[in-house]
């Protein structure tokens, strides 16, 4: 009976081990930022529903300068492995420390504009720069 124990636990590890080999970087980084949002109790960006008070973790794909209405605003593309989201800070040109890969936690309230989920004016932490660090 304990080699059918044995049996069941070592194909879950050997699966494991050819999932990681046969997944894109893509994917790894992806299982990685749902990992690290799972951590620091936040909230998956996929599960976000429109005007929830959220608090999201993910790193930042795109920064742009976008004028709305005449007035500059910085955006940021969010990524948390499940899903993306736009970071919109109204009346800023640039800040220090928003910039593509950086990983940030930013709190507010989900809103909805053409389709997408964003997040206007959040409160927002900067998270340590490299991989796995605190």
């Amino acid at each position: 009976m304990s080699g059918d124990i044995r049996g069941d636990r070592r194909p879950g590890r050997f699966r494991r081990m050819l999932g990681r080999l046969t997944s894109s970087p893509e994917e790894l980084q992806a299982e990685e930022l749902r990992q690290d949002a799972e951590e620091a109790g936040c909230t998956p960006i996929a599960s976000c529903d429109d005007r929830q008070m959220v608090t999201v973790t993910g790193t930042l794909r795109t920064v742009t300068l976008r004028p709305r209405a005449g007035v500059p605003a910085l955006e940021a593309e969010l990524f948390d492995g499940s899903d993306a989201l736009d970071v919109v800070w109204l009346g800023r040109r640039s800040i220090a420390g928003i910039e593509p890969g950086r990983r940030l936690i930013a709190s507010g309230r989900i809103s909805q504009a053409h389709g997408r989920r964003v997040l206007f004016n959040p409160r927002y932490e900067l998270r340590p720069v490299g991989h796995g660090s605190e």
